[in-house]
């Protein structure tokens, strides 16, 4: 766990990377809150905040006495939401600070490319 960010959106964000990735599919059941809280050893009510964060945005649901699972439709959800926020936050600001040097869009396709292959 990062000491910069709160736990329980660091949590959100890895299930999230689970769910994206593959490693927790669909309609499967996620741990509980409080095997989410030992395995980080954080506090179940930290666990929680995380967790209902991705019920409320749609990406887990609740099956009453059972527990948690990823809801369908999940992971095309959260990789549209991460492409999204991928585009805020890294490839407008490069635009930009491109456009301040004089870099053309295809000067710069072009050194994403070679970063790319690097």
């Amino acid at each position: 766990m990062d000491e910069g960010r709160p736990i329980f959106l660091q949590l959100a964000e890895q299930i999230e990377n689970d769910i994206i990735s593959g490693t927790l599919p669909e309609e499967t059941q996620v741990p509980s809150i409080n095997e989410f809280a030992a395995f980080y050893r954080i506090n179940p009510a930290t666990a929680l905040k995380g967790v209902t964060m991705l019920v409320d945005e749609g990406a887990l649901y609740k099956k009453r006495g059972i527990g948690m699972f990823v809801a369908e439709g999940a992971q095309a959800r959260l990789t549209t939401k991460r492409r999204e926020k991928f585009s805020t936050e890294y490839v407008t600001p490069l635009v930009a600070e491109a456009a301040k040097l004089g870099i053309s869009s295809e000067q710069l396709a072009d050194m994403i490319r070679k970063a790319g292959k690097a």
